[in-house]
C-alpha cells in the first residue's frame, strides 16, 4: 500500500475500533466451555466486568499504538510486524467485547479518548526510530502481561471463561514482546518506562469504572 493507502486504512481501523465492531480471526478462547454465569453472583459479575472492561480498554490503547506504529515504521519487515500484531490485538478486542456482553457489561465511556492518546504516543515512538520502537512494544506487552497475570489472579474463580481469555491474551502479549526484542529492541531508558507505568496505572484505574 501507498501512504494514503495506509492512512485510510488506519482511520478504518480507529472507527472499528472505538465503535465496537472488531471481528476475531481465530478461534474465541471460551468458546468450549459452557456459558455457566448464572454460578456468578452479582459481587463476581461486578468484578469480571470491570477488569474484562480494563482489559478491553488495553486492546483499544494497542491497535492505536500498532496502528500508528506500522505508519512510521522505516522498514517494509517492522510494518508488517506491526500489523501482524495489531491483528493478534483485533482478536483481543473481539474476545474482550463477546464476554463483556456475556457479562452484560459494558466497555468504557472514554475508548475515543483512550484510542487518541494511544495513537499519538504510538507516533511519537515510530517518529524515534525502528529500534526504539521495537524497545517501546517490549516494554509495553512486558507490563501488559503482567497486569494479565494480575487479573487471573483477581477474577472470580468460576468465571472459567474470562479466565481462559485473559491467559490466551498473556501468551500472545509474552510473544509480541519475544518477536519485538528478537528484530532487534533497543531498551527505554528508565524513567520512560516509569512514565509509562504511572501512564497505565491511571488508564488502568479509570477504566475500572468508567
Amino acid at each position: 500500500m501507498n501512504a494514503m493507502d495506509r492512512l485510510l486504512s488506519a482511520a478504518d481501523a480507529a472507527l472499528r475500533t472505538v465503535a465496537g465492531s472488531a471481528h476475531s480471526a481465530r478461534p474465541y478462547p471460551a468458546a468450549a466451555m459452557p456459558l455457566a454465569d448464572e454460578a456468578l453472583d452479582a459481587s463476581a459479575r461486578r468484578v469480571s466486568g470491570a477488569l474484562m472492561r480494563v482489559n478491553h480498554v488495553g486492546e483499544v490503547c494497542a491497535q492505536a499504538l500498532y496502528q500508528a506504529q506500522a505508519l512510521t515504521a522505516r522498514s517494509e519487515p517492522l510494518r508488517r510486524q506491526m500489523e501482524q500484531a495489531a491483528r493478534d490485538e483485533t482478536d483481543h478486542l473481539a474476545w474482550t467485547e463477546q464476554r463483556l456482553r456475556e457479562l452484560g457489561d459494558r466497555a468504557s465511556l472514554l475508548n475515543p479518548l483512550w484510542y487518541a492518546g494511544a495513537f499519538g504516543i504510538g507516533l511519537v515512538a515510530g517518529r524515534i526510530g525502528d529500534a526504539l520502537s521495537l524497545g517501546f512494544v517490549v516494554e509495553t506487552e512486558r507490563q501488559v502481561e503482567e497486569h494479565l497475570a494480575g487479573h487471573l489472579g483477581r477474577l472470580p474463580e468460576a468465571d472459567q471463561r474470562s479466565r481462559a481469555i485473559v491467559a490466551q491474551m498473556k501468551e500472545d502479549e509474552r510473544r509480541h514482546a519475544d518477536e519485538a526484542f528478537a528484530a532487534g529492541a533497543r531498551a527505554l531508558p528508565l524513567p520512560v518506562r516509569g512514565l509509562m507505568r504511572l501512564a497505565a496505572r491511571v488508564m488502568t484505574g479509570t477504566a475500572h469504572y468508567v
